[in-house]
């Protein structure tokens, strides 16, 4: 018999793995968060995975809030036990009032990986389709993770440093922590600057203004352009629609030259107009893409019904097209504010006057031995936070909108 095919190998593969994980993450999670310099220890990490692991499948409890709290007590004695109660250094007690929150923290998302990882597995031989299914998980929740790191540490590292004042990131550039017993005013120092000293709000009104008018363009043109290529018969009409998206797939760098060129001829370089005209070009032919699909899908009796009332294909569209695909328009629009608030090379290419510069234009103006680290970080945090709230608050659009329409009905 194949001792890897033993459930508690499984159990115990599964510990190795995430024990030492979470412990070097929430260790990283320490150092940047407190700027204690902590020697990373993994030998009781690993034991204690070893050991929890092997146990986890040994014994199953039907009530999953029992089994998370004896699994996680199990897994934080287990790490003082083994760590001879210094879990995270030799100077680092677990009476510590940050050592036992960060112990306590481990023990409970350790356990619930293990665990998760483990599920249904027993003691015994394991069927061929159940490990398999114990690697999945393993993996994908490896996968999960991982891509968590790669989002959240950039964004804390940059809000941290937004937060912190020049004498302390001289001192120590890796202490990301804050002083929270700081007036609100200090605290937020680099912001109150950034729009007092370097006015930030002309920025944002002006990032604002771009996005939105290209939102509006790119919905007025790709909305009939979309309806028509889905919904109407014409000649060319496959080819037309196959080179939609091969318009979209020409690299920005090779048009911005003779679009430079022309622009400064018609007078239109340096002005927010002749970005409300750049950014549309290049987000219609995408926008006609994801909208064609979705028209698409629309049954065809619906026109046939309207034309049949009298109605027009503008009336159709207006009363019956655009009403049901609100999900798919709402997506394309999110979509399009989000590419036009973050474009920079056509930014930076077209506009010298510093005060119709748009966001992304502005921060890398910022970008100097003259502007302290922290107004960057917070013109940075400003850039992305409006994004991401609208991206929140519309992701249900988003996610019907992007899946509708790739199956037809």
């Amino acid at each position: 018999m194949a001792f890897w095919r033993l459930g508690i190998f499984s159990g115990i593969i599964a510990g190795l793995i995430w024990a030492p994980v979470w412990h070097v993450i929430i260790t990283v999670g320490l150092i940047i968060s407190s700027g204690i310099s902590i020697e990373l220890q993994l030998g009781p990490a690993l034991l204690t995975g070893i050991l929890v692991g092997g146990l986890t499948v040994i014994k199953k409890v039907e009530n999953k809030l029992i089994t998370l709290i004896i699994g996680s007590s199990l897994t934080f004695f287990s790490l003082i036990l083994f760590s001879i109660g210094k879990p995270f250094g030799s100077e680092l007690l677990v009476y510590q009032g940050p050592i036992f929150i960060a112990t306590s923290l481990f023990s409970v998302i350790t356990f619930f990986s293990i665990n998760n990882s483990v599920g249904t597995l027993n003691f015994g031989l394991v069927k061929k389709y159940f490990l398999e299914a114990f690697y999945a998980r393993l993996v994908w929740g490896l996968g999960l993770v991982f891509l968590i790191l790669i989002v959240v540490i950039p964004f804390y590292v940059m809000l941290m440093t937004s937060l912190k004042n020049q004498q302390s990131l001289l001192k120590n550039p890796l202490d990301l922590s804050i002083d929270l017993t700081s007036s609100p005013g200090k605290l937020f120092n680099s912001y109150i600057e950034l729009f007092v000293e370097y006015d930030f709000l002309t920025l944002l009104l002006n990032s604002a203004f771009v996005s939105i008018v290209t939102v509006i363009i790119t919905l007025l043109f790709s909305i009939p352009g979309a309806y028509a290529v889905a919904k109407l018969r014409f000649p060319a009409r496959q080819w037309f629609s196959g080179s939609i998206l091969m318009i979209y797939l020409i690299p920005a760098i090779i048009l911005v030259i003779p679009l430079y060129s022309v622009f400064s001829q018609l007078g239109l370089r340096n002005s927010l107009l002749g970005l409300c005209i750049v950014y549309p070009a290049t987000t219609i032919p995408v926008a006609l893409y994801m909208l064609k699909g979705y028209f698409s899908g629309l049954p065809s009796e619906l026109d046939d019904a309207g034309l049949m009332d009298g109605l027009t294909r503008w009336q159709i569209i207006i009363k019956i097209s655009i009403p049901l695909a609100i999900p798919a328009i709402a997506s394309v629009a999110l979509y399009v504010f989000m590419i036009a608030w973050n474009e920079f090379l056509f930014a930076f290419m077209f506009l010298d006057d510093i005060k119709i510069f748009t966001l992304s234009r502005g921060i890398v103006s910022l970008n100097s031995t003259e502007v302290p680290r922290q107004h960057l970080m917070a013109a940075s945090v400003v850039a992305t936070v409006p994004v991401l709230f609208i991206f929140l608050w519309f992701e249900k659009f988003l996610v019907s909108g992007l899946t509708s329409g790739s199956v037809k009905g």
